[in-house]
């Protein structure tokens, strides 16, 4: 059985009294969002090493990090390292998103490495062994791709994106009406090309019910993928885009009906002004399944950057009541990132979702800034450390830009606790 579905039936598994208590939410209050769909616990039965966490209504706002190979970059060890980089870094979750190399043992040996939910987009392995076998994805049979999802899920992927809300009448109003950017979204472009090629409906809209069997057998929760999210400013929040969510309304409905746990991903590159009415939308028509949103990005115009645009973006829609952020590297739209890529990236969502979390009053989310302001005003750098998001950082400037004074070398002695030390305001 699935975690919504032992939900129901007021089973209280491991997994959620391991959630409960990290999220100081009570058993029966958890049971009662999961049973309703509004919080998912990503834990596929064959994941053995799992640390579950809970993604949704009420809990803190999590955050995901996306590695894996390229054509040009297939080292499985090197993203074994960044593996690593993400755990120390602390972000909640990690995908899989390889396109190079042997993804099968790339995966499995990541899966096996590695405590964190792991999600991936099964269609990528899907394109890149038909072109090792010098055919192509276009031509593949619905049945097929459900062998490889099959496969993959019962390697122990705990969440899987998939572009299943991407239809014929989304493509032929993206036809009509061009957009600036198109379709940014890879998973998205291979659906619309198979669906062009074979002049068919999306197979995984056809097929949701066999699908929808997979997840169920295997408790995967299915990441709704946003095919036709907006690339540019200039697309956002258009008929394109609102067509697929209505239509992701609908697979949300059919997931809870059978069982299965689901999230929707959201867009995007968005203006700062349409961020919170996205939200607002997706937990409308989503019938308030957890949100997981990319970045969003609020400028077109940063890259190198994007890490900071995306924490801007990231931080407005985790206080509109978006539940999981994908990370954004200072690499988008410029390359692979590297280990301290993924670093940044991390570290810049992890700020946004904690800012996100105390605007929502998630419990205890402001403790630790009131245990940071007391440490500053006692000039008490050990705790200070203790307490940052990045102690490792925090040592590093510390000792780069030492000073001779209690204070830091900002203000040295005319630091104003100094000037102030014994007063009592």
């Amino acid at each position: 059985m699935t975690q919504v579905i032992k939900a129901r039936e007021g089973i209280l598994t491991k997994e959620l009294k391991t959630i409960a208590r990290n999220e100081s939410i009570e058993e029966s209050k958890l049971q009662s969002l999961i049973a309703r769909g509004r919080v998912v616990i990503p834990a596929n039965v064959n994941h053995r090493n799992l640390l579950p966490i809970g993604i949704g209504e009420g809990l803190r706002t999590k955050v995901n990090a996306n590695i894996g190979t390229s054509p040009d970059f297939d080292s499985l060890q090197e993203e074994l390292q960044k593996l690593r980089t993400v755990e120390k870094c602390r972000a909640d979750t990690v995908m899989d998103l390889s396109t190079g190399g042997d993804i099968s043992r790339i995966r499995r040996e990541m899966i096996k490495a590695t405590s964190l939910p792991f999600g991936n987009v099964p269609v990528y392995q899907m394109v890149v062994q038909k072109s090792f076998e010098s055919q192509k994805f276009v031509e593949m049979e619905p049945a097929e791709m459900m062998e490889y999802i099959a496969m993959q899920a019962e390697d122990g992927v705990d969440f899987m994106t998939i572009h299943a809300g991407l239809t014929r009448r989304g493509l032929r109003w993206l036809e009509e009406r061009r957009r600036v950017a198109g379709i940014v979204s890879r998973g998205g472009s291979l659906m619309a090309g198979w669906m062009f090629h074979q002049d068919r409906e999306n197979p995984f809209y056809t097929h949701f019910d066999q699908l929808l069997e997979i997840c169920r057998r295997y408790d995967v929760t299915l990441s709704l993928g946003d095919g036709l999210r907006p690339g540019s400013l200039m697309d956002a929040t258009d008929h394109g885009q609102l067509e697929e969510l209505m239509v992701l309304g609908e697979l949300v409905d059919r997931c809870h009906h059978a069982g299965v746990q689901v999230m929707v991903e959201g867009p995007g590159h968005l203006p700062l002004s349409q961020v919170e009415i996205n939200i607002k939308l997706q937990k409308t028509l989503c019938k308030g399944a957890p949100f997981y949103v990319l970045g969003p990005i609020v400028t077109d115009i940063a890259p190198g950057y994007d890490h900071i645009t995306g924490a801007i973006g990231g931080a407005l829609a985790a206080a509109a009541g978006a539940d999981f952020l994908c990370y954004v590297t200072p690499a988008e739209h410029l390359g692979l990132p590297d280990e301290e890529s993924v670093k940044e990236g991390i570290m810049a969502s992890r700020i946004a979702a904690h800012a996100g979390d105390i605007s929502k009053n998630i419990p205890g989310a402001l403790d630790r800034d009131q245990a940071m302001s007391q440490a500053r005003r006692d000039l008490d750098w050990d705790k200070q450390k203790k307490i940052c998001l990045d102690p490792i950082r925090f040592e590093q400037i510390r000792k780069k830009r030492s000073t001779r004074s209690e204070a830091c070398s900002m203000c040295g002695d005319f630091c104003v606790y100094k000037i102030l030390e014994g007063k009592d305001i």
